[in-house]
This record gives C-alpha cells, structure tokens and sequence, in this order.
C-alpha cells in the first residue's frame, strides 16, 4: 500500500483563492476528494468551515461546492433544467430555487444563449461553466475546484480565470491545476505538494525569494568570455557566469549571471561596467524574474528521492 497524503497540514482563509499543485500522483485529488466526503481518510482530521468532515459529513457538504476534474454532468438535460435539479439536490427551498439558479448562471456567463440549451451540444467551456455553477449555486463558503481549465482553448481559459476572480472575497476557493500561469494570475497564494506533503507554501513573490534568493540576469553579449570572467568580481565580489552558451553567427553569446538579492542598484552597475568594454556590443541585458513553473520544479526537485526499501516493497 502507498500512502497518498501524508502529513499534510494548511488553512486556506476566509475569501482567498488558492492554488493547490503538484506533480502527477501527489496527491491533490485525493486531497479534494477527502474535503469534499467522497473519500475517507485514514487517519487525520479535516475540517470544512470548522466543520469536520468525517464526523459530520453532511453538514460539511452543505458548507462546501465541488467541480471535480472529470465532470459528470448529463448530456440529455438542458442547462436551465439540470441546475433546477442540482438545486432541488442542494436543499435549497423551493421559493428561492429561481434566484439561485439565475445568479449562478448569470454569473457564469450561462443567463442568454446557454440557458435553455442541451448540455451535450455545449463545447468544453460551457461545460466547465455549468460545473462552476452548480457548485456555486447553494452558496457554499467553500469551493474546490479540480483542473478547471484542463481541455480549454486561450480564450476559454481566460473566461474562467475571470469567473474565478469574481468569486474573490466572496467565497475560499480551492484550485488544482496543471496550467501554472493561471494559477500565477489568478491565486492571491499557492501550496505545492510532492509526494503527498506539503514542501512550499506562500505566494509567488515570497515563494520566489525562499528558492531564488539571489538575483539573476540574461546578457547577450559579443565579447571576449574570459574578460568578462575577471570583469564581474571588480563590479561586485557576489557575481558570477551560472551559464554561457556559444556564440550565435552574429558572435553574441547567451550568458546568465547571478548576484546577491540585496543591492537593486546592481544591475545598472553592470550594465555601465559592460557598456565601457572597448570593442564589446550588448545586444540583450534584463534581470530574470523566476515564474511559478520555475518555483514549483525547485521545490519539487528538493523532494524527489529514491524510494526506500520499504516504499519499494509496498509498491
């Protein structure tokens, strides 16, 4: 037996949106799985709202809408007729079912042309739209979300990234996904687990500054390598070539370099020490600022390690 989640323990608070990642097999689904009550967990406790879970399951349903990944909506009912359905499932009283139904889909862009069409004839976008509106329409405090966008076009994916930002402060949300830069644009914070535990927690910018803790920048430049080797530690003792690749036909070379964190001024210093180089031509100087795909391989990589003897023979 492998266990799937393993001592992991986080709050996500009132009204913020959260990204939750992971490699393939960390864990996230199962994670969801268990809040939601599809899934009883082992050992541990989980709490919706306060609520726990495993002893009181319904009432943390009531608390909690979940969109799982593959979403099992029926492709015989129309979309105004499967959220009157889901609603009469939710509990919600009947004399408010209407405004419900209406706020849900007007919300997610479902009132006018989608309404009173045949879920199956829908494209994969609405589809995802009629999920998020079923599992907004008994305004639960707490909405998981598992791969929202997966399967969508450019235009799509940005629909939904804006129907998610409308729930901010509204409602705590709960986001798995695959597509880095949406979670980057969308969450106010992110928690990456590896192997069923949680291994970086904060957002992109706090993030960046535990696994980059020094700055670093992209140079395009025609000059002598060597020369500029013995140039950097005149300009600051810190500084130093982490890669150089060989000269294009043109005779400029891409070379990164990397220096201390606290000193913002440094850039410009080596950019005027560069500029004075007799015969040197400088094509490209930017400082690099590491995305959240960079951040979550670091705090993936520092995890990864053989399986034990043990892990090996309860695979």
């Amino acid at each position: 037996m492998v266990r799937a989640v393993e001592n992991l323990n986080f709050t996500v608070a009132r009204g913020e949106i959260v990204g939750f990642l992971g490699p393939n097999g960390a864990g996230k689904s199962t994670t969801m799985r268990i809040f939601a009550g599809l899934l009883a967990a082992t050992s541990g406790r989980a709490y919706v709202s306060g609520i726990p879970v495993a002893s009181n399951p319904d009432e943390a349903k009531r608390r909690l809408g979940f969109m799982p990944e593959q979403n099992p909506l029926p492709d015989e009912m129309r979309v105004l007729e499967y959220l009157r359905f889901r609603a009469r499932l939710k509990e919600i009283p009947g004399r408010k079912i209407t405004a419900r139904v209406d706020t849900a889909m007007e919300l997610c862009g479902l009132q006018h042309k989608s309404r009173r069409k045949i879920i199956g004839t829908l494209s994969k976008g609405y589809r995802q739209r009629v999920g998020i509106a079923d599992a907004i329409l008994a305004e639960p405090e707490v909405i998981l979300m598992d791969e929202p966008t997966i399967g969508l076009d450019p235009k799509q994916i940005l629909d939904i990234r804006r129907l998610i930002d409308s729930l901010r402060g509204r409602l705590t949300v709960l986001i798995s996904s695959h597509i880095l830069a949406e979670i980057e644009a969308c969450c106010d914070r992110v928690m990456i687990i590896n192997q069923g535990r949680l291994v970086a927690a904060g957002t992109t910018t706090n993030l960046r500054r535990e696994f980059f803790p020094r700055t670093l920048w992209r140079l395009r430049l025609r000059g002598d390598p060597a020369a500029l080797e013995q140039l950097l530690p005149r300009i600051d003792a810190g500084l130093r070539v982490v890669v150089s690749s060989a000269a294009d036909p043109d005779g400029f070379a891409e070379i990164r370099l990397e220096g201390p964190a606290n000193k913002p001024d440094l850039g410009e210093q080596i950019l005027a020490a560069l500029m004075q180089q007799a015969g040197w031509r400088i094509r490209e100087f930017a400082q690099v600022e590491p995305g959240l795909e960079q951040i979550f391989l670091a705090a993936t990589k520092q995890t990864e390690e053989p399986l034990s003897a043990q892990q090996r023979r309860n695979k």
